[in-house]
């Protein structure tokens, strides 16, 4: 049951952002598309008590609890990111905005944006980690809590990878090559008058 709920779960994160999206930018109806847009976190709300409610009545914590924590960690850490990064290209696409901004390429800057990529990984993470730990202390000594810890193990590897990735990218940054393209925003080409 939990595992078909995490699917509803990832099938409805992406059919309501889809439909916030619609109503905000195709049929110009902009608080309908934020409404859709706020019921996201509901979702993981529901998650989280039909688990509760799971593990309340017995059921032995398995690896299907985990994966609940986690993915409800992951829509914490990084679900705003992603409804940003859609929001900015369908309003390119069907309103006219601005092109979306793309992630710097070289020196500080990239470093910079690696390092709020882990970040947001690293949040993802530990509040997994700390739903986690939360079931543990729920089901006591008298459940095997060991597929919990488990995911709390991965969870370890995933904040390891993060900031090895943006380590990386601090102490040996990608230099601009000399005569190639500079970063930052593309620059239109003159108007000719």
């Amino acid at each position: 049951m939990v595992v078909g709920l995490i699917i509803a779960c990832e099938v409805a994160f992406w059919v309501l952002l889809a439909a916030g999206l619609a109503f905000r930018y195709v049929f110009r109806m902009p608080r309908a598309g934020l409404a859709l847009l706020l019921c996201e976190p509901l979702l993981e709300v529901v998650l989280f008590a039909v688990t509760a409610i799971d593990l309340r009545y017995g059921a032995e914590p398995d690896w299907r609890h985990g994966l609940a924590a986690v993915y409800i960690g992951f829509t914490v850490g990084l679900g705003h990111s992603t409804i940003k990064w859609a929001d900015a290209r369908v309003a390119h696409r069907f309103a006219g905005g601005p092109p979306p901004v793309r992630p710097p390429k070289y020196g500080t800057a990239r470093a910079v944006h690696e390092w709020k990529v882990a970040g947001r990984w690293i949040l993802a993470a530990l509040v997994a980690m700390a739903l986690l730990q939360a079931a543990v202390g729920y089901v006591g000594d008298d459940g095997d809590i060991g597929s919990l810890r488990a995911w709390q193990q991965r969870m370890l590897f995933v904040i390891g990878i993060n900031v090895v990735i943006a380590g990386s990218y601090t102490l040996f940054p990608k230099r601009r090559p000399k005569d190639g393209p500079k970063d930052g925003p593309e620059q239109e080409p003159a108007k000719m008058r």
